[in-house]
């Protein structure tokens, strides 16, 4: 059937003429010039840690710069695997806190400077050391949290490293793909800039920051050459790359800030982009019958409400947790969607290692979310009200305001009452590690923040451990007890991969069967691209490589 709220997502291509104006078409083409319109709203921050979630890792960082493991972007029909990328090879110690990294020799920072172990110590120090004349507070929120354990490092040689954990944890080789390595020469030729006059160590530390941001250096395949906030980015091929498989064949890329899902189809039809994320869904028909590409492939990342358990919340009663996941058809949602999305009833889904066979079956079954909520005492003449935190666009957010709207409508019939609170999305996001019991929250008793689960401690440990209780990280909601707890810890000091699999498999389990999120659609990475940007693989991942294509 068509869906009833399909008209809500109505492109209005006319309206956004202002696309016109970003770059010349004619220029772009002479001067083999890649342009890409992100869902961002900003430039992400380009100092080494970005922001705006993992469209900041996909844009900022990943190009730009390095970190000691990779994500393999190779392969459509395999998923991402973690693959060496500043190490060679890495290993544990026998107390399972300490580990060993092999550094990869010759790798040259863009400003010159050599790559080495006291590299990787001053990176750690950025974000973890109070005391270091370098850390940048700015940057701790979004990576300290995704990388919970890690304590310290220390040089072993030139060329070796020691990391410390504060306990026993197998996923840190996985978590430290968030951990960019920035230049720490580059660095301290900005603090040496800095005014004299200026003597305060933090203040100098800030503007030497703030200067680093604007001509940054990493070690990646793509050098930054200009930044204009708010406007664009442009990067140019680092010709001297290490890895040959990914040295740049496009000399340079523009990155654009475009939010709204039809200024980025109107850019992108109108010929002044080559690459949109999420276009409109309406349009996508119209986008492949003027030639353009559509790509798109199932990745490990999921759109849900993530709920409150703090005092008062209405989703304290499991009923009502389950009735709300078995009110929504995915089905229809995703036609209205034009496919450009994968239903969702867990986290990872029947055939993945760590599904766990739940017991509790999300499906679409109105009449059983009936039942419960009419247990937990709501009727139609007597609805729960929630209230959700969203936002208007965002990293992986696809399309938020559409979506929740017809959640809105659809709980409705099961005698719920939403309220939607629609704001920024790097607020949003910045409001996610504050959690429910923040004044950022604003009455809020859900968030709709989508996160990339291909890490178990992206997918699982930080919604649902009590040390992961905000601020240390986005525990939004305050889930969790000591049988996840231990769920929890059995997975992570477990070393060996099946059997860490299997543990993760029983968190997965009970995680589905206490329900602390709606589930409610898989991103499938939808973007559009002109048929001259050539070499393109849409990996299982919700990064992708920019490195390896090439422009007509």
């Amino acid at each position: 059937m068509v869906s009833r709220w399909a008209l809500s997502f109505g492109c209005s291509l006319l309206a956004v003429g202002m696309a016109a104006g970003l770059i010349s078409s004619q220029a772009a083409a002479q001067e083999k010039v890649l342009r890409i319109a992100m869902t961002a709203a900003d430039i992400p921050r380009t100092l080494g840690q970005p922001d705006q979630g993992f469209e900041g890792n996909r844009f900022t960082g990943i190009p730009i710069y390095d970190a000691l493991t990779h994500w393999d972007l190779s392969k459509e029909k395999e998923p991402s695997v973690l693959v060496p990328g500043l190490a060679t090879e890495w290993k544990v110690t026998d107390d399972k806190t300490k580990w060993t990294f092999k550094l990869r020799p010759g790798v040259k920072f863009h400003d010159g400077s050599a790559f080495d172990a006291a590299a990787v110590v001053w990176n750690v120090q950025k974000v973890l050391d109070k005391s270091a004349p370098h850390f940048d507070a700015s940057q701790v929120g979004v990576t300290a949290s995704r990388m919970p354990t890690l304590r310290s490092a220390r040089v072993v040689d030139d060329m070796t490293v020691e990391l410390t954990t504060s306990e026993p944890d197998s996923f840190l080789p996985i978590n430290l793909s968030n951990l960019f390595m920035a230049s720490p020469a580059h660095w301290e030729a900005k603090l040496k800039a800095i005014p004299a006059s200026v003597t305060d160590p933090a203040e100098r530390a800030k503007q030497a920051w703030a200067a680093f941001a604007a001509d940054p250096s990493g070690s990646g395949p793509f050098k930054v050459t200009r930044f204009v906030p708010r406007e664009r980015l442009e990067l140019a091929a680092n010709a001297t790359y290490w890895d040959e498989k990914r040295r740049p064949k496009i000399p340079k890329v523009i990155l654009l800030p475009l939010p709204e899902a039809n200024a980025r189809t109107a850019a992108l039809l109108s010929g002044q982009v080559d690459w949109i994320e999420a276009p409109a869904p309406d349009a996508v028909e119209q986008i492949k019958s003027r030639g353009f590409k559509m790509y798109q492939n199932a990745q490990p990342h999921v759109w849900p409400w993530q709920l409150s358990f703090v005092e008062g919340s209405p989703w304290l009663d499991r009923r009502v947790r389950h009735a709300a996941n078995l009110c929504i058809n995915r089905t229809e949602l995703k036609e209205a969607l034009s496919g450009l999305m994968a239903e969702a009833y867990a986290t990872y889904e029947e055939g993945h290692p760590w599904n766990g066979n739940p017991s509790f079956k999300i499906k679409y079954d109105p009449a059983a979310a009936k039942k419960l909520m009419a247990e937990a005492g709501h009727s139609a003449s007597k609805p729960l009200k929630v209230k959700v935190q969203t936002s208007a666009s965002g990293s992986g957010q696809m399309m938020p305001i559409p979506m929740n709207e017809y959640l809105q409508q659809a709980l409705k019939e099961c005698y719920f009452d939403v309220e939607l609170d629609v704001i920024e999305w790097n607020t949003l996001f910045t409001n996610w590690r504050q959690g429910a019991k923040d004044p950022s929250a604003r009455g809020a008793n859900a968030i709709n923040v989508t996160y990339a689960a291909m890490d178990p401690f992206f997918g699982m440990v930080r919604f649902t451990s009590t040390k992961t209780f905000p601020p240390v990280s986005n525990n939004w909601g305050y889930f969790g007890n000591e049988e996840f707890d231990k769920l929890i810890a059995d997975a992570r000091t477990t070393f060996d991969d099946k059997a860490r699999d299997e543990a993760l498999a029983r968190l997965h389990k009970r995680i589905v069967e206490e329900a602390p999120f709606v589930w409610v659609a898989h991103d499938v990475g939808p973007r559009a691209m002109s048929p001259k940007v050539k070499g393109v693989v849409q990996p299982q991942s919700w990064f992708i490589d920019i490195a390896t294509m090439s422009m007509e």
